[in-house]
């Protein structure tokens, strides 16, 4: 093929296609979906709906029945419609049965935990106090009011990492600097000190808040996962994770703001649909296997470069894979993906056939797959292999196993989109750390595109970010189902299934630049060893590979 028939066909899966959208999403006569950007960013408008007095919350952190019981006390981290927390003041909470011997009912929260705490009683938490002021302000010190300035001037490198963190936290009281108390009561939740746990969350409370700024927003979300790891209730969190079950079209409508007010998602299914589009582009008979198809959004622009490619489009058949989350979005199964994207392959004039297969990545099973002689194989894994367990969740290993599989299949490419966060075998603590790093930009890039008090905005990151935060946080073992590695152990999965790379086209890089042209400039693109990395600031967030 020419250079120019090249430039045509790649650059097609690019087009914005507003006309389209009537295809893949339904229209939400409620919702005013035009965007603004505060820091400059063009042709785009102002989401203008006040937000409503309706009561938010965030998550109903009840904690599990089976390990721990609690008394008077429903939602650990509830919300006024201004967004301020309300704190625990009159619940009477109780620790697990091991620790309820020497505890009677009437008891007040503090001297229930005092049993099972590091800090053994009450005054040995003051004195754990009266060390972090001393440390701070020398042992001659009577008050914590001195200036935090100049308290370690003197002989500051022989601090201890662990007191460095708790010294941290009682500035970021006095200075109210969220992160550094969220760091805080992380570490105490670490280290099972849940008197000092305890106390920071009642301070946090009166810090964090929904409608706030960015870090206080994030905070909302980072203590109810404290909260739920805390007290075991992580799996039952996860599961139902709202003040009230959205409806689904309403779900959906929250996926689709997300999906136009950052450029993540159309960065990772724009690149995955360049690499394809180059893959297949001399190819008469194409079949893609999308393992997480959700609404299909992915495949309109790549269809419409199909239809436009010279000599032709080519026969196009899609095996969309299911998952329970995209079907409560969608409103029911597959069928309605099908119909969708048949409506615009026939507009197109594109030969269209749909492969329904409702199955979780877990339970693939070849046969299902519909794989037929003849047909160039495409795959697609659009943020969806690090829901998959590795080994060291199950000796069954599905993730590896579902690559060697695919790798089985002799595929002409398989494309990879995956959020570059280190979740997946990271111990607690550190894995709080780099959560809270991560949606720290994830929460900033929000906060430039959608009026900080909006309605909308609140639901957007509660219904599509909080439950996949406080899952990182607040689960373990086969319950914490959010995973994420960086590329870089991506690439190792690739190359023990056999895998090579495919370096994405330059034209790929062209085209996801004039994307974020529409975006804040503080979006930054770059290319490294032939895969693409989209980040906020100085922070990766999300990256896009392709393999043969």
């Amino acid at each position: 093929m020419h250079a120019s028939e090249n430039q045509t066909s790649s650059s097609m899966y690019l087009e914005p296609l507003q006309q389209m959208e009537a295809y893949c999403l339904p229209q939400y006569q409620t919702l005013n979906h035009q965007l603004y950007y505060s820091d400059g960013g063009h042709g785009i408008t102002n989401f203008s709906n006040p937000i409503s007095s309706e009561l938010y919350c965030t998550l109903e952190s009840s904690s599990g029945t089976e390990s721990f019981t609690v008394y008077n006390s429903t939602s650990a981290v509830s919300f006024t419609p201004n967004g301020s927390p309300i704190s625990w003041q009159d619940s009477h909470s109780y620790p697990p049965d091991q620790y309820h011997n020497n505890h009677s009912p009437d008891n007040t929260y503090i001297s229930s935990l005092s049993g099972s705490c590091i800090t053994n009683d009450l005054s040995s938490f003051k004195h754990k106090l009266r060390e972090l002021e001393s440390v701070m302000l020398g042992p001659d010190s009577d008050n914590i009011d001195d200036s935090y300035d100049t308290a370690f001037k003197d002989g500051a490198n022989s601090v201890s990492p662990e007191m460095e963190i708790w010294r941290q936290t009682m500035v970021g009281i006095c200075s109210k600097n969220l992160k550094n108390v969220l760091i805080g009561c992380a570490k105490a939740v670490a280290d099972t000190d849940l008197l000092m746990a305890q106390w920071l969350m009642d301070e946090l409370r009166q810090m964090v808040s929904v409608s706030g700024e960015p870090i206080q927003r994030l905070g909302a979300y980072m203590l109810e996962g404290l909260v739920a790891r805390l007290y075991s209730s992580g799996s039952s969190i996860y599961k139902s994770l709202r003040c009230k079950e959205p409806e689904s079209a309403e779900l959906l409508s929250y996926m689709h703001i997300l999906y136009e007010v950052c450029p993540y998602f159309k960065f990772g299914y724009m690149s995955a649909n360049g690499a394809i589009a180059e893959a297949m582009k001399h190819e008469d008979r194409v079949h893609i296997i999308d393992f997480q198809i959700s609404q299909g959004c992915q495949w309109i622009t790549l269809i419409q470069a199909f239809a436009a490619r010279p000599g032709g489009p080519p026969h196009i058949r899609i095996t969309g894979i299911d998952d329970s989350t995209s079907a409560y979005a969608r409103g029911g199964g597959l069928h309605i993906v099908g119909k969708r994207l048949s409506k615009l392959a026939e507009h197109f004039k594109v030969p269209f056939e749909f492969h329904a297969a409702a199955m979780s990545g877990c339970d693939v099973q070849l046969h299902k797959l519909g794989i037929r002689p003849g047909e160039a194989l495409a795959v697609n894994f659009a943020f969806m292999l690090h829901h998959m367990p590795d080994e060291s969740v199950s000796i069954q290993n599905h993730r590896d196993m579902l690559l060697r599989l695919v790798k089985s299949l002799s595929p002409k490419v398989v494309t990879l989109v995956e959020q570059e966060s280190n979740t997946n075998t990271a111990a607690f603590f550190p894995r709080f750390l780099e959560t809270l790093d991560y949606y720290t930009a994830m929460f900033d890039s929000i906060d430039v595109t959608l009026p900080r008090e909006h309605k909308e905005r609140i639901n957007v990151e509660q219904h599509c970010l909080a439950r996949d935060l406080v899952n990182i946080i607040a689960c373990e073992g086969v319950e914490r189902v959010e995973r994420h590695e960086v590329l870089g152990k991506w690439r190792s999965r690739f190359a023990m299934a056999g895998f090579t790379p495919y370096p994405l086209s330059s034209l790929v890089n062209c085209t996801i630049k004039k994307l974020l042209d529409n975006y804040s400039d503080r979006y930054r693109l770059e290319e490294r060893d032939g895969a693409l990395y989209l980040g906020w600031m100085n922070r990766d967030l999300v990256t896009s590979s392709a393999w043969k």
